[in-house]
C-alpha cells in the first residue's frame, strides 16, 4: 500500500503522459484487488447504480399505473418492466449490498488482516456483475419470465445463475473468515454484533441461494431442451419467484440488523447486554432462513375445526412472527443503549434506524399477507411489502456507510447531509410502499398496469408510488455525490 502511494505521490507531479498511466495502474489495481474493502466497495457500488435503475423503471410503472386505461408502453415491455424491479431490487441491490458492506466491515472488527479466499471473493464480484449486464440485456431483448425472445429467456437464467454464483462465492468468503480468521483468542460470543449478523447472512446465503441456483440449472435446461416439464418461459416465477421476493429478502438483510447495534453504540454498562439482545435478535430473524429454505408459504387458515385453525397457527407463528419479534428485539436494545448515552447521538444513527424500522413494517405486512383470509395474493401488496424491505434496507446502508466512512474511505461524512438523507430515504420508502399496501385490500392487481379499477383516489395512490421512487432515486444520486465529493471538500475528521 505504501509503495502504491509513493507511486502516486512522483506520478502527480509528472508529464501528462505519466498521469494517465497512473490513471491505468489505479485502474488495474482496482480491477485485480484482493483488498476486502475494496472488493466490499464494488459490490456496493454495483448495488447503488443497480438502485438507480430499479426506482427508474419505480417512477415508469407507477406513471403507467396512474391511469389504467391507457398504455404508455407495450404490453411485452410491462411484463420485462417488472421483472427488472423484482429481479432488480432483489439480486441488484439488496443483496450486493449487505454482502459488499459484509467483505469489507468484518475482517476489521474480527481482527483479520484480510478476508478468507480473496480471490474467490473478488471472482464473486465479477461474476455478480457479468451476471447483471446479461439480465439487463435479456429483460431490453424480450427475455425473462413470459419473455417473447427464446434466446433471450435463455440468456436471463444464464445471468440470474451467475448473480447466484457471485452472490454464494463472497458469502463462502465471509463466511470462512468469521470461522477462521478471527484474532487469536476472539469467541463467537465475543464478536461484535455486525460480525454475528453478516456470519448468519452468509450462512442464510449458503443455505439457500444453491437450491435457487438447481431451480436456475432444471428451468434453463427445461427451457432450451423442450419447455414440456417446467413451463418455460411462463415456469420462471413458479420456479424461481422465491428468489426476488419474501422470505428470501428476510435473508439479505440480516446484517442490517447489526449495522443498527452497532451505530448505537452502547456505552461500558450497555454492552453486555446489547451483545445479548443483538445476538438473540438476529437468531430469532434468521428463522427466515428454514422459510426460506422449505420454499413453502406458511399461512394461517382460519377455516375448519378449533384443531385445524391450531395446526395452521402455528407454523404461522413460527415462520412469519418469529421474525418479527427478532427486529423487535433489536430495536428495543438499540433504544436502551440510546438512552443510556450521555454523548450527542450519531448522525448515521438516524438513517439506520428509521431503515430497520421500515424492514420491520415489511415484516409485518409479509405476515398479514400470510393470512388466508385477508385475500392479498396477487395484488400490490406484496410489492409494497418488498419496497419495505429493500428501501429500508438501502437506508441501512447508508448509515452503515457514514458510521464507518473513516475506515473505508478515510474521512468523516458531514452529519447534516447524513441526516437530511435519512430522513428523506424515510419519506421516500414510505411513499413507495404504504400506498400499495392500502390498495393491495382494494385489489389492485400485481404486475399489470392496465384494466383495474377500484373505488377511492386511485391515481392519488399511484402518484404517490411515483413520487417515492423519484426521491429515492434523488437519495442515491445525493449520497453518491456525497462520498464522491474530493477529500479537500469533506469535512475533516478531526
Amino acid at each position: 500500500m505504501t509503495a502504491i502511494d509513493a507511486s502516486s505521490a512522483v506520478n502527480s507531479s509528472s508529464s501528462p503522459t505519466k498521469s494517465s498511466a497512473d490513471i491505468l495502474g489505479s485502474m488495474a489495481v482496482w480491477i485485480t484487488t484482493t483488498e476486502h474493502k475494496r472488493i466490499g466497495r464494488l459490490f456496493m457500488r454495483g448495488g447503488f447504480i443497480w438502485l438507480l435503475g430499479v426506482a427508474g423503471v419505480g417512477v415508469a410503472l407507477g406513471i403507467e399505473r396512474i391511469d389504467s386505461s391507457s398504455s404508455l408502453f407495450p404490453a411485452n415491455s410491462i411484463v420485462q418492466l417488472f421483472s427488472f424491479f423484482r429481479t432488480g431490487l432483489a439480486i441488484g441491490v439488496l443483496a450486493p449490498l449487505l454482502v459488499g458492506l459484509s467483505v469489507a466491515i468484518v475482517p476489521l472488527h474480527i481482527g483479520s488482516q484480510s478476508i478468507s479466499f480473496a480471490r474467490m471473493a473478488l471472482f464473486g464480484f465479477y461474476s455478480w456483475l457479468i451476471g447483471s449486464a446479461v439480465v439487463i440485456i435479456a429483460l431490453i431483448g424480450n427475455g425473462g419470465p413470459s419473455g417473447g425472445n427464446a434466446r433471450m429467456v435463455d440468456a436471463y437464467l444464464l445471468g440470474v445463475g451467475l448473480v447466484l454464483i457471485g452472490l454464494l462465492t463472497a458469502a463462502i468468503s465471509v463466511g470462512t473468515t468469521v470461522i477462521c480468521a478471527r484474532r487469536p483468542g476472539l469467541a463467537l460470543s465475543e464478536m461484535s454484533v455486525f460480525s454475528w449478523s453478516a456470519f448468519v447472512g452468509s450462512v442464510g446465503l449458503v443455505l439457500t441461494l444453491p437450491i435457487h441456483l438447481g431451480s436456475v440449472i432444471y428451468l434453463a435446461v427445461d427451457h432450451h431442451y423442450g419447455r414440456l416439464a417446467f413451463g418455460g418461459n411462463y415456469g420462471i416465477d413458479k420456479w424461481l419467484g422465491d428468489v426476488f421476493s419474501q422470505p428470501q429478502s428476510f435473508i439479505y438483510v440480516i446484517p442490517a440488523l447489526g449495522v443498527l447495534a452497532a451505530i448505537a453504540s452502547p456505552n461500558e454498562s450497555m454492552r453486555d447486554v446489547a451483545r445479548a439482545g443483538g445476538f438473540i435478535g438476529v437468531g430469532v430473524l434468521s428463522t427466515a432462513i428454514l422459510g426460506a429454505v422449505t420454499r413453502t408459504p406458511h399461512r394461517f387458515e382460519w377455516s375448519g375445526t378449533f384443531g385445524d385453525k391450531v395446526t395452521s397457527a402455528i407454523p404461522y407463528a413460527f415462520f412469519n412472527l418469529l421474525p418479527i419479534l427478532g427486529v423487535l428485539i433489536i430495536l428495543s436494545v438499540s433504544l436502551l443503549a440510546i438512552k443510556s448515552k450521555s454523548a450527542q447521538l450519531s448522525a448515521p444513527l438516524v438513517p439506520a434506524f428509521l431503515g430497520v424500522g421500515m424492514i420491520l413494517t415489511g415484516l409485518v405486512g409479509y405476515a398479514i399477507q400470510m393470512i388466508a383470509s385477508a385475500n392479498l395474493g396477487g395484488t400490490v401488496f406484496e410489492e409494497g411489502v418488498f419496497v419495505y424491505v429493500g428501501y429500508g434496507a438501502v437506508l441501512v446502508v447508508i448509515g452503515a456507510i457514514a458510521h464507518w466512512s473513516s475506515e473505508l474511505r478515510g474521512r468523516v461524512l458531514p452529519d447534516e447531509a447524513v441526516i437530511g438523507l435519512g430522513v428523506l430515504g424515510f419519506v421516500a420508502t414510505v411513499l413507495a410502499s404504504l400506498p400499495y399496501l392500502i390498495v393491495g385490500f382494494a385489489d389492485q392487481p400485481a404486475n399489470s398496469a392496465a384494466d383495474f379499477q377500484f373505488e377511492g383516489p386511485q391515481a392519488l395512490w399511484n402518484i404517490c408510488v411515483t413520487i417515492g421512487h423519484a426521491l429515492m432515486a434523488l437519495v442515491v444520486i445525493a449520497f453518491s455525490a456525497l462520498i464522491l465529493k474530493p477529500q479537500s471538500q469533506a469535512r475533516s475528521t478531526s
